[in-house]
């Protein structure tokens, strides 16, 4: 088994980058091995650092693989994934494993790569691929709606906000469709604020700044993910830290556990990232050995709340 990873700040270096270390894959390609590559939306949180351990566990004890990590540096720099992308199936990547940062980017290229023979098993986030291997990762509409239901449970009335992941990121859209489909069974909910803060914390911040702005009554937020959700916290306690404001997330990473368990934030949509790593690449590895795998493989999604965040931290 050998290992690359990457991580970049600029396009060009993006391909750099992916041009020195795939060097090394056909290194191992001409001794036999057969690379895998993982492109995940970015390798920047604690998300995604688990889900490239996943992978690496599931590869341990072949020897006759390379898997080459490599990402844009934000999620919003679908032009730096597609890039990688192209630069790894022209080298000859036996299985791509690909959590797509925006669908009508991406897409296209892993069109062209099934059109190659090149299998591709999306993790984390689902589009619509015909051809596609498999899908592991969550069920994010019902990890939307499990959300929704914790906010309706919480709130009961009164007015709401979602703050969104990038636009055109079909897992990030799917939770908050998810969201509003059980949000609209209470009808005294009203979702006064909707805005994308593109997965980042800063971003997150200021925009729930501008929504505390221009709703000071609001009762109940919902981030997409847990980047996103610690922002708003952070923005709350420095407006409003009397309100009383939920603030639900999603992904429990460490921090928005801890952070629940202090009162901070009040729940979290835990999915299983080692396990969206362990699993897509052992599809892959069937895959380019010639075995058939499951086209849909769900890890799972569960709330974490007050009443059980120290025993998910453990």
């Amino acid at each position: 088994m050998t290992i690359t990873l990457s991580t970049t700040t600029r396009g060009a270096a993006v391909l750099a980058m992916a041009a020195l270390l795939v060097t090394g894959c056909n290194r191992g390609a001409d001794n036999g091995k057969k690379t895998i590559a993982l492109v995940p939306k970015a390798m920047d949180s604690e998300f995604w650092l688990a889900v490239r351990k996943g992978a690496q566990k599931a590869v341990e004890g072949r020897d006759d693989v390379t898997l080459s990590v490599l990402a844009p540096d934000r999620e919003i720099n679908v032009d730096q994934q597609v890039s990688i992308l192209e630069d790894q199936i022209q080298r000859g990547a036996r299985a791509l494993v690909v959590a797509p940062a925006g669908s009508a980017q991406v897409v296209p290229v892993l069109q062209n790569a099934i059109g190659r023979g090149i299998p591709v098993v999306l993790v984390d986030a689902d589009a619509p691929l015909p051809g596609k291997s498999s899908y592991a990762g969550t069920d994010n509409r019902a990890g939307g709606s499990l959300a929704a239901k914790h906010v309706i449970e919480r709130v009961g009335t009164g007015k709401i906000a979602l703050i969104s992941g990038v636009p055109g990121n079909q897992s990030q859209d799917d939770r908050a469709a998810g969201f509003l489909e059980t949000i609209k069974t209470a009808p005294g909910l009203q979702v006064a604020a909707q805005q994308p803060a593109n997965s980042e914390r800063s971003l997150g911040l200021t925009v729930m700044e501008n929504i505390l702005t221009a709703h000071p009554d609001i009762k109940a937020v919902f981030a997409t993910n847990d980047q996103m959700a610690l922002g708003a916290v952070e923005a709350i306690q420095s407006r409003k830290p009397q309100a009383g404001i939920i603030v639900v997330g999603f992904d429990a990473t460490g921090e928005a556990v801890q952070a629940i368990i202090d009162g901070r934030m009040s729940a979290s949509v835990a999915q299983r990232p080692f396990e969206m790593g362990r699993r897509s690449v052992e599809a892959a590895l069937a895959l380019i050995d010639g075995r058939t795998v499951e086209p849909r493989i769900d890890t799972g999604t569960e709330l974490v709340t007050a009443a059980n965040a120290a025993s998910y931290k453990k």
